[in-house]
């Protein structure tokens, strides 16, 4: 059961909540696994099916502070903080809101691994805009994709723009006005 408080040592202080999770359980990796970056990250997942439902399980428990086979969003926020993260009530109600199937308010084990593997997904698509993010970013890091550095890596993908074109194009998303584009107004940009 999770407990409402859990020191962390100093040296995972920078590790994200659910890796601290994953070294609070100390699962054992098979020898082919695939490492899941999100609120699954609390497993290493292995290839067979019922390692990661068994690695599921142990976290729902875990989560599931008075054994009633359900997951409150008071209980995911006390285990939350308890790993070291941090989640507002109205997340955590929201999270149990969007995945609660049955309509009780409560994750039940089908909802939670609905969760964890959406919030994988999520993480995956995020860590693939960020990559496309800096390979656009503007070569001094500054954190925005100037019409310069749209203009270098269009190029490189072969594709001959002028700048001015390049700033028509940074305005059609630059929310602010600036004219450059930061990392959410690029999120917003790829996912039209």
């Amino acid at each position: 059961m999770c407990m409402a408080s859990v020191s962390v040592p100093a040296s995972t202080k920078n590790k994200s909540v659910f890796s601290r999770l994953r070294n609070k359980f100390s699962l054992k990796k098979a020898t082919t696994t695939t490492t899941i970056s999100t609120a699954a990250d609390a497993l290493s997942v292995s290839s067979s099916t019922s390692n990661y439902n068994g690695e599921l399980e142990r976290l729902f428990t875990y989560f599931d502070e008075n054994g009633d086979g359900k997951v409150s969003p008071e209980e995911l926020r006390r285990c939350m903080k308890a790993a070291g993260g941090t989640l507002t009530e109205e997340e955590a109600e929201m999270a149990v809101r969007l995945s609660d199937s049955d309509g009780d308010g409560l994750l039940g084990l089908e909802d939670f691994t609905k969760l964890m593997e959406g919030m994988e997904e999520e993480r995956n698509k995020e860590s693939e805009l960020i990559g496309a993010f800096g390979m656009y970013e503007d070569m001094e890091g500054s954190g925005y994709i100037t019409p310069k550095s749209l203009k270098r890596m269009l190029s490189r993908l072969g594709e001959s723009t002028s700048i001015e074109n390049c700033k028509a194009m940074i305005s059609r998303f630059d929310i602010n006005g600036d004219g450059v584009l930061s990392f959410d107004e690029f999120k917003i940009m790829m996912t039209n």
